[in-house]
């Protein structure tokens, strides 16, 4: 376990062609330019942002593989485990070690969101069983408590001492109050685990109570400025952490305005008007933004747009 999940982390995008095969070169491509931003630390594949849910477990394996071929030993892994059948979470697991991840980021079961929350002892089954398939070091991914996934305090804290292997949480609770909470809770345990925000609606606030880096899909459009504002955190130069966050804040509204099903659909046309991407295609269920909506995108972006330039 020697990799420890810390500072800026972009959860790569998944390119499609026309067809909605993987866009191989496009992916590599995506790849090299995050993995050749300095201060990056890792990659996630196989995440939200790749449109996991919409990849089959050999495509699944086929990413990781042509990530870990494109990346070589330059930079970190950290593969998604996303799956509701715990069966399947462990051969997921498996597979991601053989093919060459240095972590694994654990979503939860979707089957939580029928009261798994009363249940702690299904969280306990889901983890046994990736614990068990793999020795790498485990990102736990908090949901919101408000949709069912999350896992409560006490359970979170139940499982981060029972399984060794966890080392992170990354963190989307989306409240601010028990995101603080769960930060001194995690960071007091006698083995401490690590944070990693992925609060990037409100990133600023969220690393300055204590984070240890930043795992998001907006990684993918702006790992720059991401370890830019990290730096600055670390550092305790809140002026230009501030400075940082005021470029930031117009993708912000970009990104994460409602429906968030959109986000990563949006992160996708951005790479395009950026030039990093030839197209952007998405798999259903999610849709192509209309054309008013690429408008208002470009828009938000105008800023970013004429730094590239």
């Amino acid at each position: 376990m020697s990799f420890e999940p810390a500072g800026v982390i972009p959860a790569c995008l998944m390119p499609f062609t026309a067809d909605l095969s993987i866009d191989e070169p496009a992916y590599r491509k995506h790849l090299r330019y995050l993995s050749e931003v300095d201060g990056v630390t890792a990659i996630t594949v196989n995440g939200h942002a790749a449109e996991v849910h919409a990849l089959s477990l050999d495509e699944q394996r086929r990413g990781l593989a042509i990530a870990r071929d494109e990346v070589g030993d330059s930079t970190a892994l950290i593969a998604g485990v996303f799956t509701s059948n715990w069966r399947q979470a462990a051969e997921i697991a498996r597979m991601t070690t053989r093919c060459g991840a240095d972590a694994l980021l654990v979503f939860p079961s979707e089957v939580f969101a029928l009261g798994g929350q009363s249940r702690p002892e299904m969280a306990i089954a889901h983890f046994d069983a990736i614990a068990a398939a793999t020795d790498l070091p485990l990102i736990l991914f908090q949901y919101p408590l408000a949709g069912g996934l999350g896992y409560p305090l006490e359970t979170l804290r139940m499982l981060c001492e029972r399984f060794p292997t966890i080392r992170a949480v990354k963190d989307w609770c989306q409240d601010p109050q028990l995101h603080e909470r769960q930060i001194r809770m995690l960071h007091a345990l006698d083995r401490p685990i690590k944070v990693l925000t992925t609060h990037s609606a409100w990133l600023l606030g969220s690393l300055v109570m204590g984070c240890d880096g930043i795992l998001s899909g907006a990684g993918s459009v702006i790992a720059d400025l991401h370890v830019a504002l990290w730096r600055a955190v670390s550092a305790g130069d809140l002026a230009t952490a501030q400075r940082i966050n005021d470029q930031i804040y117009p993708t912000t509204c970009a990104f994460y305005r409602q429906p968030l099903v959109d986000m990563h659909n949006r992160m996708k046309e951005s790479l395009v008007m950026l030039g990093r991407l030839d197209e952007a295609h998405v798999r259903a269920p999610l849709v192509k933004l209309s054309e008013n909506e690429l408008g208002e995108l470009r828009k938000l972006l105008s800023g970013l747009l004429q730094r590239a330039d």
